[in-house]
C-alpha cells in the first residue's frame, strides 16, 4: 500500500464499530421486547404450519386447486396446481413445502400491507418519496448476509427472523410498484373526478387505486417471487422449509436432494404466480 493510501486508511471511519455499539445497545435494553416479537411470530407461523399439516395432503391439495379455480376461473390452472403439488408430495417434500408456503404467504402479505400504504403516501408527497428512495435502495442492494447478522442477534433462531429478513428484502418492491401505479394514473381521469366534486379519499379509492391495481398486483407477484428467493437464506437462521433441504444438499454435495428441493420451489413459484396474476383466467 502506498504512503497516501496507508495514511488515509489509518483514519478509518468506524462505521462497523458504531453499528456494533447500536445493536449491543438494543440487545442490552430491549432484548425482552425483540424476543417477545420473535416468540409471538414463531407461535403464529408454527401453529399455522401444524394446522395445515393436520389435513391429509390430498385434501389440502384439493383445497388449493379449488382456491386457484375460484381466483382465476381456470380449470387448466386448477389441474396444473393439483399436478404440481402432487409431484411435490411424491418427492417426499410435503412438510417442507407447507412450511415454505406459510412463510412466503406471510411475508408477501405483510410486505404488501406495509408497502402499499407507504407507496400511496410517497405518490402523494414528493418529499416523502425523496426521503424513502435512498432507504429503499439500501434495503434492496445491501447483501442479504449483512442484515442476517443483526436480525439473528435481535430475534434469535427460528421462523420469525426468517420472516422479518424476507419482509425487509421484499417491502421496497411493494412500495416502488405502488408508487409507480398511483403516479401513472392519467391526470385527465383525476381532473374529471375533481370536476365532479370528488374528495381526496374518493379520488384515491374510486379512481387512483382501481387504475393502479394491475401495477399493484404486479407488486404482489414480485413480492411472492422475491420471498421465495429468500427461503434459502432464511434457512441459515433457523427458518424451516425447502431452503433447509437446499442447504443440506449444498453441505453434503447431494445433487439429487438439491434438484428435488429446487424443483419444488420452482413449482411453488409457478403456482403462486398464476394464482395471483390478473387476467389469466379462462372464460368458460
Amino acid at each position: 500500500m502506498d504512503p497516501f493510501s496507508a495514511f488515509f486508511a489509518s483514519w478509518k471511519i468506524p462505521v462497523g464499530a458504531w453499528g456494533k455499539a447500536f445493536f449491543e445497545f438494543l440487545t442490552d435494553n430491549f432484548n425482552a421486547f425483540f424476543r417477545g416479537i420473535s416468540g409471538g411470530l414463531n407461535v403464529f407461523l408454527d401453529g399455522t404450519v401444524d394446522g395445515l399439516l393436520v389435513l391429509p395432503p390430498v385434501v389440502l391439495i384439493l383445497l388449493l386447486a379449488l382456491f386457484a379455480w375460484y381466483l382465476q376461473k381456470s380449470k387448466g390452472l386448477a389441474i396444473g396446481v393439483a399436478l404440481g403439488l402432487l409431484f411435490i408430495l411424491n418427492q417426499g417434500l410435503w412438510k417442507q413445502t407447507v412450511e415454505t408456503l406459510v412463510l412466503v404467504v406471510a411475508a408477501a402479505s405483510a410486505s404488501m400491507a406495509i408497502g402499499v400504504p407507504l407507496g400511496i403516501w410517497a405518490a402523494h408527497n414528493e418529499r416523502i418519496y425523496k426521503v424513502m428512495l435512498p432507504v429503499l435502495d439500501l434495503m434492496q442492494t445491501l447483501p442479504t448476509f449483512v442484515y442476517l447478522i443483526p436480525v439473528l442477534t435481535l430475534f434469535g433462531l427460528g421462523n420469525a427472523p426468517g420472516l422479518i429478513v424476507t419482509i425487509i428484502f421484499v417491502i421496497p418492491t411493494a412500495v416502488r410498484l405502488t408508487h409507480l401505479g398511483v403516479t401513472s394514473v392519467p391526470t385527465s381521469i383525476i381532473e374529471a373526478g375533481e370536476a365532479f366534486g370528488a374528495t381526496k379519499r374518493q379520488l384515491l379509492w374510486k379512481i387512483e387505486l382501481p387504475a393502479a391495481l394491475p401495477t399493484i398486483m404486479a407488486g404482489l407477484t414480485q413480492s411472492i417471487m422475491l420471498s421465495l428467493s429468500m427461503v434459502v437464506f432464511a434457512a441459515l437462521i433457523g427458518a424451516g422449509g425447502l431452503g433447509t433441504e437446499i442447504n443440506r444438499a449444498l453441505g453434503s454435495r447431494r445433487i439429487d436432494l438439491g434438484l428435488e428441493a429446487g424443483l419444488a420451489i420452482v413449482i411453488l413459484a409457478i403456482v403462486l404466480d398464476r394464482m395471483t396474476r390478473i387476467g389469466v383466467g379462462e372464460k368458460k
